[in-house]
């Protein structure tokens, strides 16, 4: 069950711009008549302006409509003479009006006829530069209104692109590892491809979404180091220190498995010891830290780890924006990958 529109919302504007702009005018009128000698003749004619008013002012609108449905342009001197055709219209209107209520009073002469015609001109003038200035900033409010739906639909379409990166990235490299410990120790192989059906699922699931509770994704982290500690055995060594108040802050789902990864592949694997890999998040300064760290030094990246580093900075930046970082940096002997996004 939707809710229900606000009535500022359901209001029907151009109706009451439309009653309340003639009914101005009507008043405008009227106050001459107060000021002067008001007769029910003069009452009469005001509300017969009022009605005339609106309806050609609503036929005026129509055939402007019509012309711009059309793709013709309405310059100002089309502009100019159907402005004049309504004051003669309207005018015309006044006149007769005059002559059906005839009853309640009279008219003597022409003389006011000249001054109608010229306070008619202006109101239809009035009208219009308002009429085409709504209907101009209306425009640009619908223009300006696709312009951002169309960029957010980019980066959303971009952002899947990447998230489709992510997965092919990281199964290549948990089946290799597999693959390795096929011949070796097939149990273990039976036991880490278990393991992979539920890393597959995860990442599946959490694909369809911009973001993930970092909770769900350490999980599905931790998934992934029993694999490769299967593989590596006391070479990898995890310490994980998350503190309970960033458990829920929202990081790109597959963004701390990339650098899990990178930390095992250069940390881990291309040592002959192995390595200590050290995972934390704290609260700082109204941002969420995150660290992946491991023993060893920054080496030039392979095209495939190049390609993960590069893809969580994009998806960082399209789904959090300017708030977010990553930062790889090397001290202390510790190659330390950086993640804060908001709090």
């Amino acid at each position: 069950m939707t809710a229900a529109r606000p009535l500022f919302a359901r209001l029907n504007w151009y109706l009451v711009c439309q009653f309340a702009g003639w009914g101005g005018v009507s008043l405008f009128i009227l106050s001459y008549g107060i000021m002067g000698h008001l007769s029910m003749l003069f009452v009469a004619v005001c509300l017969w302006g009022l009605a005339t008013g609106m309806l050609f002012s609503e036929l005026w609108r129509r055939f402007l409509k019509r012309r711009a449905a059309r793709l013709r342009r309405t310059g100002w001197p089309v502009l100019l003479a159907g402005i004049i055709v309504l004051a003669f219209a309207q005018t015309a209107a006044m006149t007769a009006g005059y002559a059906i209520f005839r009853p309640f009073g009279g008219i003597r002469g022409w003389s006011w006829a000249p001054n109608a015609l010229l306070f008619w001109f202006g109101v239809y003038l009035t009208w219009t530069i308002i009429y085409l200035a709504v209907l101009t900033l209306r425009r640009a409010t619908r223009a300006e209104a696709e312009a951002l739906r169309l960029e957010l639909h980019a980066k959303d379409v971009e952002l899947r692109a990447l998230q489709a990166q992510v997965n092919p990235h990281f199964f290549f490299n948990s089946m290799n590892s597999v693959r390795a410990l096929i011949y070796e120790n097939p149990e273990s192989a039976a036991r880490m491809i278990d393991q992979l059906a539920g890393l597959m699922r995860y990442a599946l699931q959490s694909g369809q979404a911009d973001t993930v509770p970092l909770r769900a994704e350490l999980e599905a982290v931790e998934a992934y180091l029993d694999i490769e500690k299967i593989r590596f055995e006391e070479r990898l060594r995890v310490q994980i220190a998350i503190d309970s108040d960033v458990e829920e802050v929202k990081i790109p789902p597959m963004s701390l498995q990339t650098l899990v990864e990178n930390a095992v592949k250069y940390g881990v694997e291309m040592s002959a010891t192995g390595s200590d890999i050290r995972i934390g998040a704290r609260r700082e300064a109204g941002k969420a830290v995150i660290e992946i760290a491991n023993v060893g030094a920054i080496v030039p990246f392979t095209n495939s780890t190049q390609v993960g580093l590069t893809n969580t900075r994009k998806r960082l930046a399209l789904s959090m924006g300017s708030e977010a970082s990553l930062d790889l940096r090397e001290t202390d002997g510790w190659v330390r990958a950086t993640l804060q996004v908001p709090a």
